[in-house]
């Protein structure tokens, strides 16, 4: 890790670790704690009301995602590149909306970005790596109520997003600085499926690309 040079409120120089967005993200999730909690059950109201007998909606989401959406902080998402393999998978933050859509946000100028626009499905894993896992259809969305509530569910779900560390604000939406992503989950993957960055990854419709 990285260290740089700060002054605390004596004057007195002190060195400091630099932290990367990525690092900010896994702590955040880690500094949760009981604001989560909070949020899990914000979350299971809003599945409960939706979806009260646990069956799949437009999204196709399934009662275990359901619950595993409920209780995570973070979730790792990778996308396709354009040979078919794997990327990389990386953490984000999320909210998701009362229809069960998971919406998260990214800088335009991303890899996953760039490979949602052009079609790309994304993995997505809840909570850790080896967490549940689904394919679903990603889509950078024009729909003002998407990036409103991510504006407003970060704060409360995320504290570093409450003390203004990396929170997306509507200025940014309008700027374009960031973008607003939709996901819709299509399919489970198998209990304990891996990453395989560089591997074929799995369909939309089962089987690999």
């Amino acid at each position: 890790m990285n260290r740089t040079s700060i002054r605390n409120s004596r004057g007195t120089e002190v060195i400091a670790p630099t932290v990367t967005r990525r690092q900010m993200i896994a702590l955040g999730a880690i500094a949760l704690g009981g604001l989560a909690m909070a949020s899990a059950v914000a979350l299971s109201n809003a599945f409960a009301e939706t979806n009260p007998g646990g069956a799949n909606t437009g999204a196709q989401v399934s009662q275990r995602d359901i619950d595993a959406l409920s209780t995570a902080s973070v979730l790792y998402i990778a996308t396709v590149r354009k040979d078919g393999n794997q990327s990389t998978p990386a953490p984000v933050w999320f909210t998701v909306a009362p229809d069960h859509l998971v919406l998260i946000q990214t800088s335009p100028t991303t890899w996953k970005a760039k490979r949602i626009r052009r079609g790309s499905p994304v993995i997505v894993w809840i909570g850790k790596t080896k967490g549940p896992a689904f394919i679903g259809k990603a889509e950078i969305t024009n729909d003002p109520a998407v990036a409103r509530q991510i504006v407003v569910d970060y704060p409360k779900r995320y504290l570093m997003a409450r003390l203004g560390m990396h929170t997306p604000t509507q200025e940014m939406f309008d700027r374009g600085q960031i973008v607003p992503i939709t996901i819709r989950p299509v399919r489970d993957l198998p209990e304990g499926f891996a990453s395989q960055p560089g591997k074929p990854a799995p369909s939309i419709g089962g089987g690999q690309q």
